[in-house]
């Protein structure tokens, strides 16, 4: 190029003057500036018309340019190709939910293969009991887990439930966000229509093999026999197998699955979850084979089933702006006042109209009719008006006789506690929290509280440092019960800690129902349940310490009595029979005194 060829062609510039040599750093760089060739020729033309004092490059020697040449050849740059908004518009598709959660499946707890195959036993394990309880059937439930190799397992649940209808089967095990309780207001253990579903997801995911499905609705009718496998892209189910089978049950289901696995004992495990099933469900008998180990079986504690819970309508303190739009827009009510009974729950004429009027609007007024703004009005003036809290039929608790049979049957301790409270409300659904306690007997002494969660009835493995539960407990202050506990931390003791919450609706913190929300009303509820089992567990710990206490001076009294009889002997002259005697009557006398 010019540029280099006025500098370095005669060794001298134009102007006759020996070129300067360049200083060492700059003539390092010169490479770099060479591998940029593109560039610098571009901006060859202004350079060149540049005196030569002014262009620092011309002063460069030859010698300071030739480590250009030994390096490689330059590339040219290749200019990106860039996306049109028409581009783009044609690689935007739906998304299968199906799909989503494929690619996300630590959303549904199958993260590692320990929690997956605990998460698919116990998606498996709630259907069965919420299908025998609404069918008003004492749950019978065998659960078995084969291992196939180290990370591969067979799992079978069967249950003596109602049993599925044959044209409901495909899509209940082979479509996910599909089921019967999503839409209505009452406890149940499952809420999404996710769980059983996505635990087939996985099945095929990882092992390539369908589910199988067998299920029977009655004795004079046939069993049916079904392989179903999920189309991810469609949200659809696939059926491979359909088909009547014999089968020697009157009436259940039973699902088989192969998946990726982890087996392991201890806390968070498979064992530990059915222990905790079981006693959370006392009317529930329950058979487990592990993989490895002996099997579990428990009877049911009681031949009752858990009272009913009833549907109810949603509470106007729980609803939020975009619900209400939607409920006035679809509602059969013809007035407002009308809509507001019919739709809501614990909402009388009276109600209605003061919320009405509150809001500036007019009871006999079309729902239909209201726009956004007015029903902003209407949203912003329900909690002006008192409203009674809604009906706790929907939820049922345990109860404190049932939780410590069970605390008795599966834990060996010194002393139990439990309490149910009262029902309570958070953002308008009902909720109750039980707290059961036991403390001493086989327990360690050296750890740390072991703390079991329960939603709905339902044991939560995980978590639990983002749960409102375990909030709760470590905010508690258990010293001043006589307990030791480091801050932050749960105390140390010989001690199990039963939480367990009843809602129709539990906040739970993600799809996989592992932790509840910490709403203020739901930490307010445990902590006091918290507190008054920390409380009796107190007046235990007096209690056995007091004992302790005059057991320690009993012996050190009884320990002088046969001295004191030795000495009257010698100073009254006794017998030893009378020395004897005198002995047993201050015996009996100490005893008498430490019983009073």
């Amino acid at each position: 190029m010019d540029l280099f060829n006025r500098t370095t062609a005669g060794g001298t510039s134009p102007a006759g003057e020996k070129p300067a040599r360049a200083p060492r750093r700059k003539a390092a760089k010169a490479p770099r500036a060479a591998a940029a060739a593109t560039p610098i020729e571009e901006a060859a033309p202004t350079a060149a018309g540049l005196p030569a004092e002014a262009a620092p490059i011309e002063a460069a020697p030859a010698e300071a340019i030739e480590p250009a040449a030994a390096g490689p050849p330059a590339r040219p740059a290749i200019a990106r190709r860039r996306e049109t908004a028409e581009s783009i518009g044609k690689r935007q598709r739906d998304i299968s939910v199906a799909e989503f959660f494929q690619k996300n499946r630590h959303l549904l707890g199958f993260d590692n293969p320990a929690k997956a195959l605990l998460t698919a036993t116990k998606e498996a394990v709630d259907n069965s009991l919420d299908a025998c309880e609404e069918a008003g059937i004492l749950p019978d439930l065998d659960i078995v887990i084969d291992e196939k190799a180290e990370d591969r397992f067979r799992l079978v649940i069967t249950d003596n439930g109602p049993g599925i209808v044959r044209t409901q089967i495909p899509r209940v095990f082979g479509k996910l966000l599909y089921g019967s309780k999503f839409h209505t207001m009452r406890q149940s253990r499952g809420q999404q229509g996710i769980g059983i579903s996505a635990a087939g997801m996985y099945s095929q995911l990882t092992t390539g093999q369908p589910v199988k499905i067998t299920s029977r609705t009655g004795a004079k009718k046939p069993a049916h026999y079904f392989e179903i496998q999920i189309d991810t892209t469609r949200n659809e189910p696939k059926v491979l197998v359909d088909r009547e089978v014999e089968w020697d049950r009157d009436h259940g289901t039973r699902v088989e699955m192969e998946l990726a696995g982890l087996y392991k004992k201890g806390r968070r495990s498979v064992d530990d979850y059915i222990v905790q099933t079981a006693l959370a469900n006392p009317h529930a008998a329950v058979r487990y084979q592990p993989p490895k180990g002996d099997e579990y079986h428990r009877d049911r504690i009681t031949s009752e089933l858990p009272r009913e819970p009833l549907v109810i309508k949603p509470h106007p303190y729980g609803v939020e702006l975009g619900v209400l739009i939607s409920m006035l827009r679809e509602t059969k009510g013809r007035s407002l006042s009308s809509a507001l009974q019919a739709d809501f729950a614990r909402v009388s004429e009276r109600v209605a109209v003061g919320i009405c009027k509150t809001a500036g609007l007019r009871p006999e007024t079309r729902p239909k009719a209201l726009g956004v703004q007015e029903i902003e009005a209407l949203f912003r003036a329900i909690p002006k008006v008192k409203i009674m809290a809604p009906p706790t039929n929907c939820i049922v608790p345990i109860g404190d006789e049932l939780l410590l049979v069970g605390l008795k049957e599966t834990v060996k301790a010194e002393f139990y506690t439990s309490i149910t409270r009262p029902p309570s409300v958070y953002r308008g659904n009902p909720f109750q929290i039980e707290v059961g306690l036991a403390y001493g007997g086989e327990l360690p002494a050296d750890e740390l509280v072991d703390l079991w969660r329960f939603a709905n009835r339902v044991p939560l493995q995980y978590q639990q440092s983002g749960c409102a539960i375990a909030r709760a407990a470590l905010t508690t202050d258990w010293r001043k019960y006589g307990l030791q506990q480091s801050k932050g931390a749960l105390p140390a003791a010989p001690m199990v800690l039963f939480v367990h919450m009843v809602s129709v609706w539990v906040p739970f913190t993600s799809e996989s129902k592992e932790a509840v929300a910490a709403y203020p009303e739901i930490i307010r509820e445990l902590r006091l349940g918290l507190q008054e089992v920390g409380r009796r567990l107190g007046g235990f710990l007096r209690h056995r310490r007091r004992l302790a206490e005059e057991d320690k001076k009993k012996s050190y009294i009884k320990s002088y009595i046969p001295h004191i009889g030795i000495a009257l002997r010698e100073i009254l002259g006794l017998t030893k029979q009378d020395e004897a005697k005198v002995v047993e009557v201050l015996t009996e006398t100490l005893e008498r005194s430490r019983t009073l």
